[in-house]
């Protein structure tokens, strides 16, 4: 167990000074959802180096709050694990004064490794990475939706203009001290395209960090509505029509300083930018078991919603699920990255991450290749049109995407047989919840979790 760092006892003073009288330690669990304990501020440096028990069983709940014990290795409610506030992540948040924030990672009751932290999973991807001399760049765009605390949706309108963003002037205003106070810097704040929609962009970090931001940037949202009378909603889907909410993730890969993704071959990639492209496209399908895994996240990935329906990838193309998007003289060729579009707040930050590494890992050591891209929008073509170019649709309902998880060895051993086999415990859980009820019940359930 390492030492506490050590100017940790300094930090609690500072935090006790500025009126913190609690830390929130926050873990996601395998729906995307956050998790926490909260201790007292006197108990933080103990509890970095002890942490805080949590229960075993927590790989198995499923997204209603429901205990599968179908996967074997957690097959009962006995057990404990030890949750170890990160504190190089501790902040002082804006938004909730007397609280700190502290992502967590969680260890076996020994102090051992525990097979099913997401957070160690990433880790373990990202030294796979460094092992071979690359190191990747990540960020989110969060779109949400904002509600009314009593009912009802704001008069947010029209579309990406200043007018539906002043509907929440307030809101927007004290959201943005709050990030920057939280140390979360982003790139934009818009209205989105559908009814009091938003979306703001966190800016790129290396995997923990822009994982563990995501994390931090639901929490800063959450209580800068909740400020402001609001409630935000993060589903990928708040309505059976509407637009649903995705949570795009860009990534990038690099070596001794330089980008990897641009280079002067096909469409403006160096070969070693396509192969990590082209491993992204071969596990696609898996993939989305992985960044977009609730059963609403199947209904959001529909052809024409510009949610990318389709295993395809494209150059600045926004219905491919891949957009591959250059960069320009006036940003510089270093900015060049990789959006992958069927993601969203139902994922895990860390598994997600992992799932893609480990793929555009792949994808370089195998010097894959790439099709051509698709500048169209593929849903518009006839059946015998996308059967002539090989374009496939991404897996349609959960049971398609556990069925093209399971086939990827690949993803499959980035996550590890333990932590696979509670997510895929977890996964059929929600399929067999959902399936008894009708797909309004089911957004509307999803509606407040992440």
């Amino acid at each position: 167990m390492p030492d506490n760092p050590p100017d940790l006892a300094a930090r609690v003073t500072e935090l006790r000074r500025q009126g913190v009288v609690g830390v929130t330690i926050v873990w996601a669990d395998n729906n995307g959802i956050p998790r926490s304990r909260t201790v007292p501020i006197a108990a933080l440096e103990q509890v970095a180096e002890r942490g805080v028990g949590v229960t075993a069983v927590f790989p198995v709940f499923d997204s209603h709050d429901g205990i599968t014990f179908a996967y074997k290795g957690l097959s009962t409610p006995s057990g404990d694990v030890r949750l170890i506030p990160v504190v190089d992540r501790l902040v002082a948040l804006r938004g909730q004064p007397g609280f700190a924030w502290a992502v967590g990672r969680q260890v076996a009751a020994d102090g051992t490794p525990w097979p099913y932290d997401q957070r160690s999973i990433l880790a373990g991807q990202v030294a796979a990475a460094a092992n071979r001399g690359l190191r990747i760049q990540a960020g989110w765009e969060l779109e949400f939706v904002l509600f009314p605390s009593d009912a009802g949706t704001l008069p947010a309108s029209p579309a990406y203009s200043p007018a539906a963003l002043l509907s929440v002037d307030e809101f927007a205003a004290d959201l943005l001290r709050d990030l920057d106070a939280n140390g979360l810097r982003i790139g934009q704040l818009h209205a989105e395209y559908g009814p009091a929609q938003f979306e703001l962009s966190l800016a790129a970090a290396d995997p923990l960090r822009a994982a563990d931001d995501q994390l931090l940037a639901r929490q800063t949202i959450h209580a800068a509505a909740r400020a402001h009378g609001l409630r935000a909603s993060f589903a990928p889907m708040v309505t059976t029509q509407g637009a649903g909410n995705g949570w795009h993730l860009h990534s990038s890969v690099w070596r001794d300083g330089r980008n990897l993704l641009p280079g002067t071959g096909d469409h403006g990639l160096s070969p070693e930018g396509e192969g990590y492209l082209a491993g992204l496209l071969r596990e696609l399908p898996a993939l989305t078991a992985l960044t977009a895994p609730s059963v609403p996240s199947t209904t959001r990935l529909r052809p024409g919603a510009w949610s990318s329906a389709y295993a395809v990838w494209g150059v600045q193309n926004r219905e491919a699920a891949l957009r591959y998007i250059p960069g320009t003289p006036l940003l510089g060729a270093d900015q060049a990255n990789v959006e992958l579009k069927p993601s969203d707040a139902s994922a895990n930050p860390y598994l997600a991450l992992a799932g893609v590494i480990a793929a555009g890992l792949a994808g370089i050591e195998e010097k894959l290749s790439l099709p051509a891209p698709v500048q169209d929008n593929p849903g518009a073509w006839s059946a015998e049109q996308r059967a002539a170019a090989d374009v496939r649709r991404l897996p349609a309902t959960p049971a398609e995407q556990a069925t093209a998880l399971e086939s990827s060895t690949l993803l499959r051993a980035a996550l590890g047989p333990a932590a696979y086999g509670a997510f895929r415990a977890v996964r059929d859980a929600d399929r067999a919840w959902a399936a008894e009820r009708p797909a309004e019940e089911v957004v509307e359930a999803h509606l407040w979790k992440y």
